[in-house]
């Protein structure tokens, strides 16, 4: 299983901005057919943020749109998430996903393999 490292998190006031980064190795990144962005608040179920193929085909969840963005950095192994307008409901815990199976990169935990340890994101209002 290859690793997955999340950096980025922090707290934030409410409209503010943070970028996730997650960082993983040349071989891994290569040959993931499925990266995304999960969260989970406190007492609530882990949830897809964005799912994004090896394509560039992405998708993202209806929470989100128009304020965040997943994009790569091929040269560095790199998945971001830019985070605009923050809200406090945007607050939890963030992690990276990913997995090598081809296929739809459908938006549920089930669909990926490896998992980054997550990095923290609390908005404020």
């Amino acid at each position: 299983q290859a690793q997955l490292v999340e950096s980025g998190g922090g707290s934030v006031e409410a409209g503010g901005s943070l970028t996730l980064s997650c960082v993983t190795s040349k071989f891994a990144y290569n040959n993931y057919y499925c990266m995304g962005w999960f969260r989970q608040a406190p007492g609530k179920e882990r949830e897809a943020v964005a799912t994004r193929n090896q394509y560039g085909v992405t998708v993202y969840a209806d929470s989100i749109k128009g304020r965040f963005t997943a994009s790569p950095d091929n040269a560095k192994n790199t998945l971001y998430l830019q985070m605009n307008s923050l809200k406090p409901e945007d607050t939890g815990m963030y992690y990276c996903a990913a997995d090598r199976r081809a296929g739809a990169c459908v938006m549920s935990t089930t669909r990926f393999g490896d998992w980054g340890q997550g990095t923290q994101v609390t908005v404020s209002s």
